[in-house]
């Protein structure tokens, strides 16, 4: 019987080596072969790809040419480089191909997919979110809320985060940087313009009210969960954590310095009335979340989910990331690592055996996501 070919698709061969590694040798046992390989790896002329086979009775990979495998799990994570601009038209013209399918064909950058969620039943847990076109804006909005939140459109990881406040004689600006706070203070409208412009020149930015978003200690932290589809084609929730981030600080992500909390620990500090509401929130977004993006956009196979509680009790979503990690669940629930690196090689197979062609369907906005 001929085994499927399975292939993993990242910027360089380095990235996330071990959870690859760990997906490649149960490959066999699952009657799949396993290759990996960089999006610029393919030949332009005949398609062949120049990567990397899994070779079970080794363990170990092996360098070879080979057909572009028929499934393909993206885990591709795009900088500003010229690389990775180099691979994005590349993976988009793989997403396009009709013999090709993909576990996951990702989701659009913020402000999409904050516009088509505003639509929908969950949209009063999206904080309001517009793009900063220009500083002007940004100043109007201050002079409203005092407090805002600049992010990256196409961020990740909560790189390039800003806070902003306006104080009473001048502008106060915070971001973290190599896990570090960093602070400054503009004395006047004039010079956070001219930074502001140089910063909405560089990227494109999202403005948000700014959010209470931190425990007692003044940490900000939130709920990590993380959710995949099964062996049968259905969303799991594989577990739940909550990251904390230096006091002061900005970010709850774990590489910029944050710490894990068991969910449950957590939820059993807080008094009954509070516990009960945010639990019952939370299995809300969780249980239309994934359906509510398949139904807009292209097909999923993971998420994770970055939900914030704020002191007053109310609960956002803050972000939605298609290729997210398990660093969360990995360290909290170490008894989920099998199910973790069977996951995609069982999904891959239900989709293989059930035909499922007709569950790509062409949205031409979302293919280069």
């Amino acid at each position: 019987m001929k085994k499927s070919a399975f292939g993993i698709i990242s910027l360089n061969l380095v990235s996330e080596a071990d959870y690859i590694n760990q997906i490649a040798s149960r490959a066999a046992l699952n009657g799949i072969d396993c290759f990996r390989f960089i999006p610029s790896q393919i030949n332009p002329v005949t398609h062949q790809v120049n990567g990397l086979k899994y070779e079970s009775e080794i363990q170990s990979w092996k360098e070879c040419e080979f057909p572009l495998p028929e499934l393909l799990y993206d885990r591709c994570f795009y900088g500003d480089d010229e690389h990775s601009k180099q691979c994005i038209p590349i993976v988009a013209w793989l997403k396009s191909r009709s013999d090709i399918t993909f576990l996951g064909y990702g989701l659009p950058n913020k402000l999409e997919l904050n516009s088509a969620l505003s639509n929908t039943l969950l949209a009063p847990y999206l904080p309001p979110s517009i793009e900063a076109t220009n500083s002007e804006m940004v100043l109007e909005k201050l002079k409203r809320q005092e407090k805002l939140i600049l992010k990256p459109i196409n961020g990740a990881q909560g790189y390039g985060i800003y806070y902003v406040k306006k104080n009473d004689r001048n502008f106060h600006v915070k971001t973290e940087k190599q896990k570090k706070i960093i602070s400054r203070i503009f004395p006047n409208e004039t010079k956070l313009v001219h930074w502001l412009d140089q910063l909405l020149e560089s990227r494109k930015y999202l403005l948000q009210p700014y959010l209470e978003l931190s425990n007692k200690d003044l940490e900000p932290f939130d709920v990590r969960v993380f959710l995949q589809k099964d062996e049968n084609g259905n969303w799991s929730e594989r577990g739940r954590g909550i990251r904390i981030g230096n006091t002061g600080g900005l970010l709850s992500n774990l590489s910029a310095g944050g710490r894990l909390v068991d969910y449950n620990h957590w939820i059993g500090t807080l008094p009954a009335h509070g516990w009960e509401y945010i639990s019952t929130e939370i299995d809300y977004i969780i249980q239309h979340l994934p359906h509510l993006l398949e139904k807009e956009f292209l097909p999923l196979f993971e998420l994770g989910i970055d939900i914030g509680v704020a002191k007053n009790g109310s609960v956002w979503i803050l972000d939605v990331n298609s290729k997210p990690g398990r660093k969360v669940i990995l360290k909290l629930h170490e008894e989920l690592k099998e199910t973790l690196y069977q996951a995609p090689l069982l999904y891959g197979s239900y989709i293989s055996g059930s035909g499922l062609k007709e569950r790509k369907h062409y949205h031409a906005k979302t293919l280069s996501h």
